[in-house]
């Protein structure tokens, strides 16, 4: 599956900003939606430092 970097979901994320879309506006505040919880999903896994899990010394 092909899917976005971090820099393209907050690209993504400040599009609906200036567009003024909000949770609220039906399949677009949806989209929103999804893309906010990607944004944070992918901020997470690019935080995370996987040399501490070599091993199996720790679970994902």
């Amino acid at each position: 599956m092909n899917e976005f970097t971090l820099d393209e979901l907050n690209l993504l994320l400040s599009v609906f900003e200036k567009a003024g879309i909000t949770v609220e506006n039906g399949a677009e505040g949806e989209m929103l939606q999804r893309v906010k919880a990607a944004q944070e999903n992918r901020q997470e896994l690019d935080s995370m430092e996987f040399d501490d899990c070599l091993g199996g010394a720790c679970k994902l």
